[in-house]
């Protein structure tokens, strides 16, 4: 729980890096504003001294009014569902707006507070107190739009980067289930030999070593060469031919250039396995197992067949597929995208079949 907590804490802390908002950039935009504004109103009173004096009370006004409701009214009120408060808050905030306003404007620049009407304004009236409270909600609506878009960004990005570890944290994991569930396996076939005291137990046990090495550094990767997943399936399909001798028929047909092709390590091995674990080492019977790997351009057509024995818990175990073939298609929902691949797991007349069609 420690560790999840400062994963997050990391997250939150760059992505609020990622999107607050230096104060120089507080400074540009307000400087942008009071000097549209001081053009604006010069030019339509054709008196650009009394704007500047006219913008110099209300920018200050303008900033105290947007920064209280962004940091403060926003947070107490809006976020805790507080409307009606936050509507009341904000209305109470013009009309103290407005009276300092006029105040200001009728003391320290002209009683006549709104030269554009056509009559003298000299009191707040009706009409003087709608233009200017509109005027100033309009500002402040429009850095509150701000503040929230910036906000939406940085929360949009903490939660992309949460599911992104998230999904690399699941994925490490199921690739970390992999390598113990193949040498489970691979140890339960040494332990045959050595009951049977069969001279061949030390060649498997030199193929393993080989394998476990191949195993500490592929499963570590995301991707691996699809050659050096295929020379793993033969390893293991030498092992156990070690193990059944004559019983057992494999018949492995590899077509299509395999170079520079990249396949997320691990990912055909529990197929192998499964008809193993799940149908040859269920019988007595010869068994014949075919394997066919195609590459077509970009593409990968992996298919597999075996025989199921007749016993009602192997035909359930196949039927719920197993902890590694679970596993697989976890894996290929995490790591592929719904198209780039199809992977298709039937048994029909006692006859397990795998199909993976799978980009490379």
């Amino acid at each position: 729980m420690a560790v999840k907590k400062r994963i997050n804490d990391i997250i939150e802390s760059k992505s609020s890096e990622s999107y607050k908002i230096h104060y120089k950039y507080h400074i540009i935009f307000w400087s942008i504003y009071i000097l549209f504004n001081t053009l604006r109103w010069g030019s339509l009173h054709n008196d650009y001294i009394y704007s500047i004096k006219t913008n110099l009370i209300g920018f200050p006004i303008h900033m105290a009014l947007s920064y209280f409701n962004v940091y403060f009214l926003m947070p107490v009120f809006v976020f805790n569902k507080r409307y009606l408060e936050y509507t009341l808050a904000i209305f109470g905030s013009l009309v103290l707006m407005l009276i300092v306003k006029f105040n200001l404007t009728y003391y320290l620049i002209d009683t006549n507070v709104m030269p554009e009407a056509s009559e003298v304004v000299n009191s707040i009236t009706l009409n003087y107190a709608i233009v200017t409270m509109f005027g100033e909600l309009y500002v402040v609506s429009f850095v509150t739009a701000i503040k929230i878009t910036i906000d939406w960004l940085r929360e949009h990005q903490k939660l992309h980067e949460l599911e992104t570890r998230q999904l690399t944290s699941e994925l490490s994991f199921l690739r970390s289930q992999v390598s113990p569930h193949f040498f489970f396996n691979t140890l339960n076939n040494i332990y045959s030999l050595t009951l049977e005291k069969s001279n061949r137990a030390p060649e498997v046990v030199l193929k393993l070593s080989e394998l476990m090495r191949y195993l500490l550094y592929a499963a570590r990767k995301n991707k691996q060469d699809l050659q050096s997943e295929v020379e793993l399936i033969q390893n293991y399909l030498d092992l156990e031919k070690i193990r059944f001798n004559d019983s057992l028929t494999i018949n492995m047909n590899i077509t299509g250039n395999l170079d520079n092709k990249r396949i997320a390590p691990m990912l055909l091995i529990p197929f192998v396995e499964n008809s193993f674990k799940h149908g040859a080492n269920k019988t007595i019977e010869p068994m014949t197992i075919d394997i066919n790997i195609a590459v077509k351009e970009n593409v990968l057509y992996f298919e597999m067949t075996n025989p199921i024995p007749k016993t009602p818990a192997t035909n359930r175990l196949n039927e719920e597929g197993g902890i590694g073939l679970q596993n697989v298609k976890k894996r290929l929902e995490l790591g592929y995208r719904p198209d780039e691949y199809e992977l298709d797991i039937t048994t029909t007349n006692s006859i397990f079949k795998v199909f993976l069609k799978l980009n490379v």
